[in-house]
Formats: C-alpha cells, sequence, structure tokens
C-alpha cells in the first residue's frame, strides 16, 4: 500500500472546484493511487502530482463544456478527463469510451463506487462506433494521439455544430497547423486553442477546441452515418 501512502493531501483548489463531490473526488484520487498504479493505469511516479497535475488539471475543463450536453471521453483510460468532469458537472451524460478490457473494468469500478449514474462505460474503439454509439455535443481526449489522428477518431462521433475538446501542451498550435488539411476533410469550421482554470491550475491546462458543421467527419463520414442510421432502422413487415 505504498502507492496510496504516498497520495499527497488535497490542495485547497481542489475542495473549490469539487464542491460538494470533494469526498468522491479523494476516493478517485485513492482509487488511482493504488488499483490504478498496481493495474498499469497510471505510474507510481505521477501519484505524488496526481491532484495538480490530473484531477484539478482535467476538472478544469469543465469550464469550456456548454450546459447539459452529451459527452464522449474517447480513449478515457483511467478516466481522465471524464471522471473529473463527471464530478463536477451532473448535467452532463458522459460515456467513457475504451478500448482495453482491464482499463474498461477499472472505470465501471470507479463509476460505481462515486455513484456517477450520468456516466456509462463502453468497451470499444472509436473508429468502430458510428452507427453504434448515438452522436454527442462534445467529445473529450487527453493524451491519446496527435490532433489529425485523435479527429479522425473522434469528430465522426459529433452531433451537427458539435466541437472537440483535446487536452494538449505546449505544442497546442503547432498540431492545429499541422491537422489544418486533414481537419478540413473532417468537416471542421474552426480550431483554436483554450486556456482554463486560472487561478486553479498553474500553468492552466491548454485545450484544443475542434468544431464542426453541418457534417462531422465529412463527405467520408457521411455515407457511413447514413448507411448506420439505415441498417439501424426496424425493417417493415411486408
Amino acid at each position: 500500500m505504498t502507492e496510496a501512502a504516498e497520495l499527497p493531501q488535497a490542495p485547497e483548489q481542489a475542495r473549490t472546484v469539487f464542491g460538494e463531490y470533494f469526498p468522491e473526488a479523494v476516493r478517485y484520487a485513492e482509487l488511482l493511487a493504488d488499483a490504478g498504479v498496481k493495474r498499469g493505469l497510471i505510474g507510481p511516479r505521477e501519484v505524488p502530482r496526481l491532484w495538480e497535475r490530473h484531477l484539478l488539471n482535467c476538472a478544469v475543463l469543465s469550464e469550456a463544456v456548454p450546459e447539459g450536453v452529451t459527452v464522449c471521453d474517447v480513449g478515457s483510460g483511467a478516466g481522465l478527463p471524464g471522471i473529473p468532469l463527471a464530478l463536477v458537472r451532473r448535467d452532463l451524460k458522459i460515456t467513457l469510451l475504451e478500448p482495453l478490457l482491464r482499463r474498461t473494468t477499472f472505470l465501471q469500478e470507479a463509476v460505481e463506487l462515486l455513484g456517477l449514474d450520468h456516466v456509462t462505460v463502453v468497451r470499444g474503439r472509436a473508429e468502430e462506433m458510428l452507427g453504434k454509439l448515438q452522436p454527442v455535443h462534445v467529445v473529450t481526449a487527453r493524451a491519446v494521439a496527435p490532433l489529425d489522428r485523435l479527429a479522425g477518431w473522434g469528430v465522426p462521433l459529433l452531433r451537427p455544430y458539435g466541437e472537440m475538446l483535446a487536452l494538449k501542451g505546449d505544442t497546442a498550435e503547432e498540431e492545429i497547423d499541422g491537422a489544418r488539411a486533414a481537419l478540413s476533410k473532417l468537416g471542421v469550421v474552426e480550431a483554436s486553442v483554450l486556456h482554463v482554470g486560472e487561478g486553479i491550475v498553474d500553468p492552466m491546462t491548454t485545450v484544443v477546441r475542434v468544431e464542426v458543421g453541418e457534417s462531422p467527419g465529412g463527405v467520408r463520414f457521411a455515407a457511413k452515418r447514413a448507411k448506420a442510421a439505415r441498417s439501424a432502422r426496424p425493417r417493415r413487415r411486408r
């Protein structure tokens, strides 16, 4: 249990951010520091900085998420940013999408432990979810892949005029510049960099916001989406 013992006391900002759900945030941090490390979902060196680098860094993403929308956290892993976002935003309906069984098992245990009734865990790859998941208003992701590849997975899961919010580092602007051609083909109409968490995390959390028009995924995915919709319809009896 040395991993759990290394978890530092929650900073005062955590009480402010998580509010009445601060006890649940502490439980989640303890779960990450213990089972999360033992199952290889998070490195033991991350335990001392779980609060600032992980929980708070992800929770402040809520500043960029509209009220009452549906969210899909792509490549959720240990639940970052999906679970911290779920703890501070009970108005959201969140899907944690993750392909690996050991991770979805952990996520399901965490969701049940924390009483997150507005969160669903789904095992699968984002590129296989078209027609299987209802399109969402917002896709979130953290440390999953370079922006052009990530957009190829996440953007097709969006509703028309939805947005993808990807937590990125100092090279966010360069990633956008390098991915513009790929983003355009995916029906993206705007890509920008936001900084959230002022006064809570230092440095502030860097977020790439990718906004789509009326055809998320572009021409290529419009045909796939139409085919998926047709196959989902119940057949009429003759």
